[in-house]
C-alpha cells in the first residue's frame, strides 16, 4: 500500500522561496572583492536569484547542465547556489587555491558549460582557459562599472545578465529530487581530486538535520542568529550555511576574500555575528591576533568546526576568555551533517572540565546515520568509547560513489572515511587521527592528534603537526613540527618537557623541529603529505 501524501520533490529552491516570502526582511551582508560591503535582504535576494535562473536559461543552461564557479564568499556566489540548481542545472564549485593542473582537471572532468568567476580569480582563468575543453563562456560576477579588462572569449557581466530579465510569473521547475544539485571535488592528497555529487534530496535532508539550533549551546528561542561561515563556499557547500541560514531566517554574513584577522573581526563586531563556522587553523590565527591586540567579542557565542580535531587549549581559551563555545560536528565533503554538536545528558550541571570534554568530541551521530569502527581486518569493534578503528558511515544523504563511477563504499555499503575514531555507547564520535597520519610504532598506534593537542597547549606554540619518520627498530616514530608564535623564545626541550606529563612515555616524539610556517591545503588544513615528503629522509639524533 502506498501512502497518500502529496508527491512533491524536495528541491533547494524551496529554501530561498521560503526565506524571501516568510522572513524577507532578514539581511544578507557580503564583503565585495573590492573591499566594500554589500547589503540586501532575502526578499531582494529571491528576486535576483529567480532572474539569474532565467539568465542561465538564456545562456543555454538546461536540466543537467554543469555551471562552474571559481569564486570567493560573496553575495553573487550565494545566489548561484540557488539559481543553477533551481532550474535543474548542477552547480560545480571549484577551489581557486588548488594548483592550475588540478583546476583544469576538475573543470574538464565535470564538463562545465559556463564558468562564473570574480576579479580575483580572473587571472587564474585567463591562464588556463585555452585548456578548458567544455567551457562555452565566462561570467564575471561584478557590476558593469567594475568589470575588469580581460582576454577571455565570450565574457558576460553578471549584473548585465540580471538586468535583462524579469521574474514576473516565474516558477521554479519541478524535477526528480534525486537529480544532481551541486558538485564539490575533494582536494585529496593522492591522485586526482574526486567529485562528490549532491542530490537535491540529500542537501534538503542535510539542511533539515543541521539547522536545528536547539543543539547549539546558549540558544534562545526567538533570537535571530547572525551566521558568518568562514568555510569557503567551494568547501562542502560552505557546510550548507547558504541553505541553513535562509531556512532558519538567520542573517547571513559573507567575508569575501579577505580573511585577515582585522577584517574578520570588523565583520564579527560590525554585523553582530552570533555563530561562525570554520576549521581550527582560522581560530589559531585569529586568537593570536586577538591576544596581541587586546580584543574581545561582544556578540559571538559559538563557532562550529568539523574535519580536523582542535587543540583542547584553544577550546578552553575560547570558552574561558572569550565566552565562545567551540563545538564540533563530524563531517567531510562526502558526508555532511553526519553528527551534530551536543552536550551529553546529565542529571546536574556539567563542570567546566566536562563541558570541554564534550566539546572535544566530534558530535553525536544524528538520526538516520549508521556508523561503525573496524580493525585492519574489517572486524567490527565495540562502541565503548575506548576501541579505536577505521570509521565508516551510511545514510540517505552520504555519498555512495564519486563522479563518473569511482567507488566510495566498502563491501558492506559504508563510506570509507579515512578517519580513525572511537564511538561511545551514546553515539558520540571522537576522532583520533586520519588513517594515513596514524603512526605505527612497534605494532601499536600512536595518535598524532593527541601529541599535537599536547604541544598546542604550550603558550609559545602557534601550530603543531606530527608526522611519522622511519625507524630501524620500531618501524615508525613521531616527529613533532612546530610553528612558534610571533616573538616566542622556545626550545625543543621546552616543548618536550611540557608534553611529557600529557602523553604516554612511548609516544614521546623522537625530535622537535621548528618551521616558519606550514604548507596548507586549499581548505585550510595542514598539508601533511608535503611535510612527510620534506622530512622523508630525516634521522633523529641518537
Amino acid at each position: 500500500m502506498r501512502g497518500l501524501m502529496m508527491d512533491m520533490p524536495l528541491q533547494l529552491s524551496n529554501f530561498i522561496e521560503y526565506a524571501g516570502l516568510q522572513h524577507g526582511e532578514a539581511e544578507v551582508v557580503a564583503r565585495e572583492i573590492e573591499g566594500d560591503l554589500f547589503r540586501y535582504n532575502y526578499a531582494e535576494a529571491r528576486r535576483r536569484i529567480r532572474r539569474m535562473g532565467l539568465a542561465l536559461r538564456r545562456l543555454g543552461a538546461r536540466e543537467g547542465s554543469v555551471i562552474g564557479t571559481l569564486a570567493w564568499n560573496t553575495h553573487r556566489h550565494f545566489e548561484m547556489f540557488y539559481a543553477a540548481p533551481g532550474i535543474g542545472a548542477v552547480l560545480h564549485t571549484v577551489n581557486p587555491r588548488l594548483f592550475a593542473e588540478q583546476i583544469i582537471y576538475i573543470i574538464n572532468h565535470a564538463e562545465d558549460d559556463y564558468l562564473f568567476i570574480d576579479a580575483l580569480t580572473l587571472p587564474i582563468v585567463e591562464e588556463i582557459a585555452p585548456r578548458l575543453t567544455t567551457v562555452k563562456g565566462f561570467v564575471i560576477m561584478a557590476t558593469e562599472e567594475r568589470m575588469p579588462q580581460t582576454s577571455l572569449p565570450n565574457v558576460h557581466c553578471y549584473e548585465t545578465l540580471l538586468a535583462a530579465e524579469h521574474d514576473t510569473g516565474f516558477a521554479w521547475p519541478e524535477f526528480p529530487e534525486t537529480n544532481a544539485a551541486t558538485i564539490c571535488y575533494t582536494s585529496g592528497t593522492t591522485g586526482n581530486p574526486k567529485g562528490v555529487v549532491y542530490s537535491h534530496r540529500a542537501l534538503v535532508l542535510q539542511t533539515l538535520m543541521g539547522a536545528n539550533f536547539l543543539y547549539m549551546p546558549d540558544f534562545h528561542p526567538g533570537q535571530r542568529q547572525v551566521i558568518m561561515p568562514m568555510a569557503p563556499m567551494f568547501h562542502g557547500n560552505a557546510w550548507n550555511m547558504p541553505f541553513m541560514a535562509p531556512f532558519t531566517g538567520s542573517k547571513l554574513v559573507f567575508p569575501g576574500r579577505n580573511y585577515e584577522p582585522d577584517k574578520l573581526y570588523e565583520l564579527f563586531e560590525g554585523e553582530g555575528v552570533t555563530l561562525s563556522a570554520g576549521v581550527p587553523s582560522f581560530w589559531l590565527i585569529l586568537l593570536d591576533w586577538l591576544g596581541r591586540n587586546g580584543k574581545k567579542f561582544s556578540t559571538l557565542k559559538r563557532t562550529l568546526s568539523s574535519g580536523t580535531a582542535p587543540a583542547r587549549a584553544m577550546v578552553e581559551l575560547l570558552e574561558r576568555e572569550y565566552g565562545v563555545a567551540y563545538v564540533q560536528a563530524w563531517g567531510m565533503t562526502e558526508a555532511l551533517m553526519a553528527s551534530m554538536p551536543m552536550q551529553k545528558f546529565r542529571d546536574r550541571d556539567a563542570t567546566f572540565e566536562e563541558i570541554i570534554d564534550d566539546r572535544m568530541k566530534s558530535g553525536r551521530l544524528v538520526c538516520g546515520v549508521k556508523a561503525r569502527i573496524v580493525d585492519d581486518a574489517g572486524n567490527e569493534l565495540p562502541r565503548d568509547g575506548k576501541a579505536v578503528g577505521h570509521f565508516g558511515v551510511r545514510a540517505p544523504w552520504i555519498a555512495s560513489a564519486y563522479h563518473k563511477g569511482v567507488e566510495a563504499q566498502d563491501a558492506d555499503g559504508y563510506l570509507m572515511t579515512g578517519d580513525m575514531a572511537m564511538i561511545d555507547p551514546d553515539g558520540y564520535v571522537t576522532l583520533t587521527d586520519r588513517s594515513k597520519d596514524v603512526i605505527k610504532s612497534g605494532g601499536e598506534w600512536i595518535s598524532s592528534i593527541q601529541i599535537e593537542d599536547a604541544a598546542l597547549s604550550h603558550p609559545a606554540v602557534l601550530q603543531a603537526a606530527v608526522i611519522a619518520i622511519p625507524h630501524p627498530k620500531w618501524q615508525e616514530r613521531p616527529l613533532l613540527l612546530i610553528v612558534p608564535r610571533q616573538g616566542a623564545d622556545v626550545s625543543a626541550q621546552d616543548i618536550l618537557d611540557h608534553i611529557a606529563p600529557k602523553i604516554a612515555k612511548w609516544w614521546m616524539p623522537d625530535a622537535v623541529e621548528f618551521l616558519e610556517s606550514f604548507p596548507m591545503t586549499g581548505t585550510g588544513k595542514v598539508h601533511k603529505l608535503t611535510l612527510r615528503q620534506q622530512f622523508q629522509d630525516y634521522k633523529a639524533s641518537a
